[in-house]
């Protein structure tokens, strides 16, 4: 009962399945059922775990059924039962470990990005979360995660959601063949100014739309402008943007501390009255891409006619700043982000149980709400 594909997973999974799976080999199998859940509220993103258990067992030549509570894309609370699996007990007990691996995750990181573009629906988001990613395997988790999220956002408030994101290989999550993306801070300082940058960017692309960095050099406004001038078709046309990214050390091009309440006091003035924390304050006056910065990149731009042109915001765009942007109402076209990716790790550990054993109801003390109390929902075999 070994097969020669279980070497890697042998490898890879918890030490104490691998000895299961001798003993059931030497006493005799079992028909099991395992529920599967979260101690937290997520986004069900079973699709990648689920394909791998699909092509493991289909090796296996073992028949798995699956009774899936609910669909790809819908909120589940903590500790509600998102599947249940049964099967060969032989077969399953050693793929927990990488199916949980495969599975939390992915819910987690789409619930984050749901939550971002359900609270700026107005706004487009660019997923830039694969430098953030430990290989490969979790850049594909994760870009999936972030399709999965935004389709809920599209469903529920008809966000824009995400519209793409920065790698080739992950771009068709996203309905696309290929990456999205213009030029890193590493171009401005090749070519040794943000306009020269510019330039050498259309000369290459001529027929594209292009997004600019103007954050370099600390002249966000003055840069900004200087690109506008020499791109008037492209400012005109709405096919040139500006990506804000200042550092969390500095104050944009123009603004500190008092202005920066001026700012807000002007086009947002109910976002700063009332209690506000240090973290809140932060992304609505502080240092860095916070919204009196975009208020006041904006301003300039429409005072200098540049109104068509877009504003795209990065840098620690995560639940919480995004939902402040949102109240603050920031004019913001475009957020590129990869903090949706999951921030506290331990939320992220998914659960398996077993709790049937040949038909018969078995679990350990504690986990008797895992049981199933209502007939099988979406059951299909494997």
């Amino acid at each position: 009962m070994t097969h020669p594909e279980n070497g890697e997973i042998e490898r890879y999974t918890d030490h104490y399945f691998n000895r299961s799976k001798q003993v059931v080999g030497k006493f005799g199998d079992c028909t099991v059922t395992y529920a599967i859940f979260m101690r937290r509220p997520v986004v069900f993103a079973p699709r990648i775990a689920l394909e791998w258990l699909e092509e493991t067992c289909r090796a296996r030549n073992a028949k798995v059924e699956l009774d899936l509570r609910y669909r790809e894309g819908k909120w589940v609370g903590a500790g509600e039962p998102m599947m249940y699996i049964t099967g060969s007990f032989f077969h399953l007990v050693d793929l927990e470990t990488i199916f949980l691996q495969k599975l939390g995750p992915a819910c987690v990181a789409a619930y984050n990005a749901w939550t971002m573009c359900a609270d700026m629906p107005k706004s487009a988001f660019l997923a830039m979360d694969a430098r953030h990613c430990a290989g490969r395997e979790m850049a594909e988790m994760m870009a999936y995660a972030a399709s999965v999220g935004s389709a809920r956002a599209k469903r529920k408030v008809g966000a824009v959601g995400f519209i793409g994101n920065a790698t080739h290989a992950t771009a068709h999550y996203f309905g696309r063949e290929f990456g999205l993306g213009t030029m890193p801070h590493a171009l401005i300082g090749y070519a040794g100014s943000t306009l020269r940058a510019a330039e050498m960017f259309h000369e290459t692309f001529p027929t594209e739309g292009m997004t600019v960095l103007v954050d370099y050099f600390a002249r966000e406004i003055s840069d900004s402008l200087e690109v506008c001038r020499r791109f008037p078709k492209l400012a005109a046309q709405g096919n040139l943007s500006l990506r804000l990214d200042t550092t969390g050390g500095r104050y944009i091009e123009g603004l500190d501390p008092a202005s920066s309440y001026a700012v807000l006091e002007r086009f947002s003035p109910e976002s700063i009255r009332g209690y506000r924390s240090e973290e809140e304050l932060r992304y609505l006056v502080g240092t860095g891409v916070s919204a009196a910065a975009i208020f006041h990149l904006r301003a300039e731009l429409d005072r200098n006619g540049f109104d068509k042109v877009k504003i795209v915001a990065s840098s620690g765009f995560g639940p919480a700043k995004c939902r402040i942007m949102a109240e603050a109402k920031a004019p913001i076209d475009v957020v590129g982000s990869g903090s949706f990716l999951p921030s506290n790790w331990s939320e992220t550990y998914a659960t398996a149980d077993i709790v049937e054993y040949d038909g018969e109801k078995r679990v350990k003390i504690g986990r008797e709400f895992l049981h199933r109390n209502r007939p099988a929902g979406a059951t299909k075999p494997l």
